[in-house]
């Protein structure tokens, strides 16, 4: 996709956004053949029913891994990705619900555990986000309900699984280059996702004793539905235009990067955060 492929007529209006409607669609398949990475893995992705997320679950899918998805309630995107991911070979279980509620996040593990039978992987992907022009336009309820959603749902997610992951075993959580460089439409969604920065890096502390590994991707403008759902025509127009290598970037771009923190390839790296931005330069 070129960057003015874009249909900048196009709005979806509702959170999250639904891939389905997305124009151009998104490039969710990976580019190589599977090489068991996985085999015999599970891995829970939320927000997998779209973007990163459904690249992800496909990816991992090739690469030999059962999975959950969990999503909110775009069932029909959800089963997309499903007939994607046993297209791939594999099985996918589907998991609607709200990451922000903790009672949701026991019942996705505890299906997991009895419909697979161990738990390997937890990828924190789900998230959503409101553009607003000013700080003072951010409400009380669009705050909290963010931040409930996008790090409420990983502590949420980590906290059911702990007694269920070993040693060997992989988190990964989906920051965002808003983390480091802000947005300034977005400034509750960049806040929480640097606490997932500051949560990667604390909890990987906390769990290398235990042989689990904690890092992070922080992608930068990949498209994805919840660009349309969240921001007005021309800002969709000039979607990652700004970005060194001049596009949006798609969402098989990204999944590499957690296929790489989920297998053993990736086995001496923990608290650490990759960078898929199109060449935003992030730190020293």
């Amino acid at each position: 996709m070129k960057p003015d492929d874009l249909d900048t007529k196009q709005t979806l209006d509702r959170q999250p956004g639904l891939e389905h409607h997305l124009d151009p669609p998104a490039d969710h398949m990976p580019r190589y053949p599977g090489s068991g990475r996985l085999e015999g893995k599970v891995a829970i992705i939320t927000g997998g029913d779209s973007g990163i997320g459904r690249s992800t679950a496909i990816l991992f899918a090739r690469e030999g891994a059962a999975v959950t998805i969990v999503y909110l309630d775009e069932t029909e995107d959800a089963v997309r990705t499903r007939d994607l991911v046993e297209a791939e070979g594999g099985t996918a279980l589907l998991m609607p619900g709200d990451v922000g509620q903790k009672s949701f996040c026991q019942e996705v593990v505890t299906r997991t555990m009895a419909d697979f039978g161990r738990l390997d992987i937890v990828v924190n992907n789900a998230a959503e986000q409101h553009a607003q022009d000013s700080v003072t336009d951010i409400t009380e309820d669009q705050l909290f309900r963010t931040f409930r959603t996008n790090i409420g749902g990983n502590f949420f997610m980590v906290q059911a699984a702990m007694p269920h992951l070993s040693r060997g075993a992989s988190i990964i959580c989906t920051t965002s280059v808003t983390a480091y460089r802000g947005q300034d439409l977005l400034i509750d969604y960049a806040s929480t996702k640097g606490a997932i920065v500051a949560f990667v890096r604390a909890l990987s502390s906390s769990l290398a004793g235990d042989g689990i590994r904690v890092n992070g991707v922080a992608p930068g403008p990949i498209w994805t539905p919840l660009i349309p759902a969240s921001f007005p025509p021309d800002k969709v127009e000039s979607f990652g235009k700004s970005a060194p290598l001049g596009r949006p970037g798609q969402p098989n771009e990204v999944a590499p990067a957690l296929l790489f923190l989920a297998c053993e390839d990736s086995s001496y790296m923990t608290g650490q955060v990759l960078h898929p931005n199109g060449g935003d330069l992030i730190g020293g």
